[in-house]
């Protein structure tokens, strides 16, 4: 069981770099230099760059055509999602050595509780330290680590733990930064009131405008103050965080809330025929991971991203939960068509969410023609012969069948030569 919040310890892990790093434990030859790691094509972004790119600007989510701009001789290279998954998996064995209380946020970060670990282990900070040592060791990676009562504190320790990009220079990061219980106050309240989570650009403004520019002048502020600014909600969420206030335990094996797939496009699909062939591969993939994790959904979500960014979605909840890739293709396919495609599409997805277990129910019919026997068939093909043994026709391309993979689209297209088009 979890600690109670007033006793806990609590650490939040993020690797360094993660996907270069990565990426130079096999080109050992780039390190020391301007690396990118992400979309290569004029649409893709940045998922990672070396300290040595983020000295010139370069940081994630940037596009990457502002990357090159920024740093022309930056060494770019192609995201391999699947690689990084792994690499996470050996990185979470380690954590799971010293605790099982492990909340995954992504690839490359998680809280630990290690409440219970620290009679065996030793204290907070001592046990961050040995998973950084076991993670040089064993992974040739690097990592920083926060350690504080709570979540919230931990996570703005890791990033005091972290290196620095400078203009003039990379400074070495302290590899652990420790929020003593009692000294929480003293950490918290001199960092800027952006760093709170839930302070984006436009609340940023109006804690601005009452004279806010610390986490002490929010707390000073007072809540009547906060709420009558901000709203009851955000409000009260805000001040409790000033005050070093956060009671969440760290969750365990937490559920996926919706499973799905998009892809960014090269060039504008600006015809129906072509994006219902994308959509039926998209919807493919993401039947596969629903059956995958033994779920389906209940409510099916179109996503469109038009050439202006614009950005419109259309939901359908339908009477019983779907996991296969026509059912999926059937419940939006009407939303699809009745959109106007005119303005070019850059972005297609399709998620299923309202998850739960299946519980199809069939009949004589559905044992010979159903499309949950017809998925189960493609599984046990694709289990046996590879992911790309069998797919929908309309996903064949010049180059043979176009699988849609998880995490393949995630920094947007590579350069159009990479890849087929749409067919």
């Amino acid at each position: 069981m979890p600690a109670s919040p007033a006793t806990r310890t609590i650490l939040h892990v993020d690797m360094d770099a993660f996907y270069v790093s990565v990426e130079l434990r096999r080109r050992p030859e780039l390190r020391g230099k301007a690396v990118v790691v992400g979309g290569t094509g004029p649409r893709g972004v940045v998922a990672a760059a070396s300290y040595e790119a983020r000295q010139f600007g370069v940081h994630s989510a940037l596009p990457s055509s502002v990357a090159r701009r920024r740093c022309p001789h930056a060494i770019f290279l192609p995201g391999d999602h699947a690689l990084y998954g792994q690499v996470s998996e050996q990185v979470h064995e380690i954590f799971h050595r010293y605790t099982p209380l492990v909340e995954g946020l992504a690839l490359d970060e998680a809280f630990l509780d290690v409440t219970g670990a620290v009679r065996l282990f030793g204290e907070g900070a001592a046990i961050a330290q040995q998973i950084r040592d076991d993670v040089v060791a064993e992974l040739d990676l690097t990592c920083s680590v926060g350690v504080a009562p709570n979540k919230f504190l931990a996570k703005l320790a890791s990033v005091e733990a972290k290196p620095r990009a400078l203009p003039d220079g990379i400074r070495p990061g302290r590899g652990v930064v420790e929020v003593r219980p009692g000294h929480e106050l003293e950490f918290l309240h001199p960092l800027p009131v952006k760093r709170l989570w839930g302070v984006g650009p436009v609340t940023l403004e109006r804690l601005e405008r009452l004279g806010v520019r610390t986490v002490r002048d929010l707390a000073q502020l007072g809540e009547p103050t906060v709420v009558s600014a901000l709203g009851r909600s955000q409000g009260v969420h805000l001040i409790a965080l000033a005050n070093a206030v956060d009671d969440r335990p760290v969750e365990v094996g937490r559920d996926a809330k919706s499973i799905g797939h998009e892809e960014t496009y090269p060039s504008d699909l600006v015809d129906l025929e072509s994006l219902e062939r994308e959509l039926v591969r998209l919807a493919d993939a993401v039947g596969a991971r629903l059956r995958r994790n033994g779920v389906a959904g209940r409510t099916i979500t179109l996503k469109v991203r038009y050439a202006g960014f614009r950005t419109v979605t259309r939901s359908v909840t339908v009477d019983s939960a779907i996991d296969t890739g026509p059912e999926l293709v059937a419940a939006v396919r009407p939303a699809l068509r009745a959109l106007d495609i005119g303005p070019g599409v850059r972005l297609l997805g399709i998620s299923a969410g309202n998850l739960g277990a299946p519980n199809r129910q069939l009949s004589l019919l559905d044992d010979v023609e159903s499309p949950s026997r017809a998925a189960g068939a493609i599984d046990e093909i694709r289990a046996r012969f590879g992911t790309t043994a069998i797919g929908p026709a309309s996903a064949v391309g010049p180059s043979g069948l176009r699988i849609a993979r998880k995490g393949g689209q995630q920094w947007g297209p590579d350069a159009p030569a990479e890849r087929d088009g749409p067919v």
